[in-house]
């Protein structure tokens, strides 16, 4: 048995990288793929069985594993995101959850005969969305900042409410006494107290450990994730389902604590958040039976239409009333609501004991949830992008350039990029650098690139890629440290430094891991030094021809080749760690100095 545990765990991380992989490379959500990976190790081939292998500890595991990803989500959670947006947010986790609760609850009572108290608890796990969903699918839609601050606000926050309100309907309806009313309300008084209370105090008591340095950096990590599991066990103890709250509470008051600093936190959490969110949605799916499908039928589409195409444009609609939001971002944020982890994990305790109960429709909670699940996934990851795109709300592709610097050559550089349609954006502490640039209709930031008011203003929207073109080598060094975690280490460059003392070089250069530009000779002076003397920077198409080895022959050592587009229209630098061979159809972007007088 120990084996064969080892082995199920293997092949769902197995299966979880290349659904993460294959939904990277073709620009769809990974949830989609996940769920369709669950349910064909599952009950398509028999392979996975996770109710067998991890018995009464497989839904712990969720639970723990659902406390990390909502810790994760809220530490991304900052009060000036949506300061003009606090009360549409409100609004979509108090009227809003109201109005799909009461909505989704009456079409499983329509659609499905669902006994009204069956009904009810339905519609209460339905209200949430999740982070789970929501924050992958943000990544490939690219919605602009004020629907993306929204969707991620609910998502997180709207979580655990939703956990809390299906555990009070749960224990309301199984009490069958109208007088419980009262006790229903004190114990959503008493989840919503743990909650408050646990969460701002662990987050308060961790912020101030980060704040007064009291913690090496090493156990940053550590202490994060063992508080967490300690105040979701500490709070579920004093009242159910409250433990999911108090780690988002948590989250939240850590991500807008002043004088702490979260970003090495939130690192290792969101890596370790792709791993639970992907090994969570393979073993649940692989939990479903096809047969209890069958017996929810067509009408579990009819409950699937009515959440998608009225429950949830409704919720916006009330919620966004008299909002400074366009029409088009309320039907973006309408159509973009997948239901997520949650309801899964939580739909499928209170199936087992409604069953015991008498419910004879209990089993069929667990697939009409998954039902939902996959619909909204399915329907909203195919169609989310294009319909962001129609109405206009969706950010430009991360093709574009920041660049460090607005010195000239720094300018040249951006100008020959503008040339060839690649958005840049310059940055500089120099006014006179920044002036001469937006004179020039070149996009610019006046600051220090690495500074914390460049971390709250700088605007990184359809950049992917750094340029670090500063005379200064220790900036350019650590502003390749700064933003590799922002673009990734293939998408820095920078220039050689030269003469730079070793030290140097080993102690900075070297961790930051940045493709040295153009050539290990090419340093700013270099450059500087020729664009003074007229060097020019010119576009040269190739064909059959006039190949690359023509091109070589014709400008030798005169042409320092800089940037290239190929027969794809694909953008290339030419680095020292790639050697570019360019081909027929490319076009070459080189600073070519004047010939020497004869």
């Amino acid at each position: 048995m120990h084996q064969e545990v080892v082995m199920a765990m293997s092949i769902i991380g197995l299966a979880a990288f290349f659904c993460q992989w294959f939904a990277w490379w073709i620009k769809l959500p990974a949830i989609l793929l996940l769920l369709l990976a669950g349910i064909a190790l599952g009950p398509l081939l028999g392979w996975l069985d996770p109710d067998r292998l991890f018995g009464d500890l497989l839904l712990s595991i969720v639970s723990l594993s659902v406390s990390i990803i909502l810790f994760e989500g809220s530490l991304t959670l900052k009060y000036r995101e949506i300061r003009e947006l606090q009360t549409v947010v409100r609004n979509m986790l108090t009227i809003g959850v109201m109005i799909v609760w009461m909505i989704t609850a009456l079409a499983a009572w329509i659609f499905l005969g669902f006994h009204w108290k069956l009904s009810l608890l339905f519609g209460a796990i339905m209200v949430v969305t999740g982070p789970t969903v929501i924050v992958p699918m943000l990544r490939t839609v690219r919605p602009n900042a004020r629907i993306s601050s929204i969707l991620r606000w609910e998502g997180i926050m709207i979580d655990p409410l939703g956990a809390v309100l299906a555990v009070l309907v749960f224990e309301f309806l199984i009490s069958g006494q109208s007088q419980d009313i009262v006790a229903t309300l004190l114990l959503f008084g008493r989840a919503l107290l743990a909650g408050l209370v646990l969460g701002s105090s662990g987050g308060y008591f961790f912020g101030l450990l980060l704040r007064h340095h009291l913690l090496p950096e090493y156990l940053h990590n550590v202490a994060a994730l063992t508080l967490v599991f300690a105040v979701f066990g500490i709070s579920n103890e004093f009242s159910a389902e409250s433990g999911l709250l108090s780690v988002t509470v948590m989250g939240v008051w850590l991500a807008n604590m002043k004088g702490v600093s979260v970003e090495g936190i939130l690192d290792f959490k969101e890596s370790l958040s792709v791993l639970l969110i992907s090994g969570l949605f393979i073993m649940l799916a692989a939990r479903l039976h096809f047969d209890q499908f069958r017996q929810l039928g067509a009408s579990a589409i009819g409950v699937f239409l009515v959440i998608q195409f009225i429950a949830r444009p409704l919720k916006v609609l009330v919620s966004t009333w008299r909002a400074r939001l366009t029409w088009q971002e309320k039907a973006t944020i309408a159509w973009i609501g997948p239901r997520g982890i949650v309801a899964a994990a939580v739909s499928a305790p209170f199936a087992i004991r409604l069953q015991q109960m008498g419910f004879e429709q209990a089993p069929l909670l667990v697939p009409l949830v998954f039902t939902i699940i996959i619909g909204t996934v399915l329907l909203q990851s195919t169609t989310a992008k294009f319909v962001a795109d129609h109405l206009g709300v969706a950010e430009p592709e991360n093709d574009g350039f920041l660049i460090i610097g607005a010195n000239p050559v720094a300018r040249l550089m951006a100008q020959a990029l503008a040339d060839i349609g690649v958005r840049t954006r310059l940055t500089d502490s120099n006014w006179d650098y920044v002036s001469t640039a937006r004179m020039l209709g070149m996009d610019t930031y006046y600051g220090n690139a690495l500074s914390e008011h460049a971390d709250r203003y700088l605007d990184l929207v359809g950049l992917g890629n750094m340029l670090a073109l500063s005379p200064q080598n220790e900036l350019n060094s650590l502003a390749c440290l700064h933003y590799q975690s922002e673009f990734g280490v293939n998408n820095v460059y920078t220039l050689a430094t030269g003469k730079e003392p070793v030290y140097i070089k080993t102690r900075v250069t070297a961790r930051s891991h940045a493709r040295i530009l153009f050539g290990e000779a090419v340093t700013y002076a270099k450059l500087a030094s020729l664009i003074g003397q007229g060097a020019e920077i010119h576009h040269t198409p190739l064909t059959e021809n006039f190949d690359y080895a023509s091109y070589q022959l014709q400008y030798g050592r005169r042409a320092i080749p800089l940037f290239a587009v190929d027969d794809d229209n694909d953008f290339v630098c030419f680095t020292t760690d790639e050697n570019v061979v360019p081909g027929p159809g490319w076009l070459i972007l080189a600073l070519i100095c004047p010939e020497p007088d004869r």
